[in-house]
């Protein structure tokens, strides 16, 4: 049983006010964040994945370019013609979308096969592919998509990959592309550090 659901079973109403004042927390700490590096790392800690596994792209000339992780800038970008990837799909749609079965939806892996100079714990297996993936529109008063925000578990296999993400995480992270759009580093033309 998931523990969302584990909470509000024992403590029914009680819940509600719990998971919105977590909400809240969420977002003033996302709010508080000055880079995309600061940013994701609270994503990534409210996730409970590696840092790593979280992406965080802008939109501009019609290119998905990553702004974190570092390892993934010079790595190219995604063009919005891109048939095969779900960042291009998220993008087109305004949707969020959630995969616990990633393995089986076509998508570009070129990225996974990049090597993270990273401290924090390392992967099994050197490149290992994703399992399970969410991506949120991160959209601006006008609905224009200035970006997208991916949060992924990747394994050997997906029984080794955690948790699947629910409905509560989607929203989550739905929560945390609205917070990344009021960000300077989503806007087109901001220096990175």
């Amino acid at each position: 049983m998931a523990r969302a659901e584990q909470i509000a079973g024992k403590t029914g109403a009680a819940a509600a006010p719990a998971r919105a004042s977590e909400q809240v927390d969420f977002e003033n700490a996302l709010s508080r964040t000055g880079t995309p590096e600061e940013f994701c790392a609270e994503v990534s800690s409210a996730f409970g994945v590696r840092l790593t596994e979280v992406a965080l792209l802008r939109l501009e000339k019609g290119l998905l370019t990553f702004i974190f992780p570092n390892e993934l800038k010079t790595a190219g970008s995604i063009p919005i013609s891109s048939s095969s990837a779900v960042a291009v799909h998220t993008v087109l749609t305004k949707k969020v979308e959630l995969f616990n079965n990633f393995l089986k939806v076509k998508h570009v892996s070129v990225f996974e096969t990049v090597k993270f100079a990273s401290s924090e714990q390392p992967a099994p297996v050197e490149h290992p592919p994703i399992q399970k993936l969410m991506s949120a529109p991160i959209t601006d008063a006008d609905h224009k998509v200035l970006g997208i925000l991916q949060v992924c578990r990747k394994a050997v296999d997906l029984p080794t990959a955690g948790r699947d993400f629910t409905l509560d995480d989607l929203q989550q992270l739905e929560t945390a592309a609205k917070v990344a759009s009021k960000q300077p580093f989503m806007r087109s033309g901001a220096t990175q550090h």
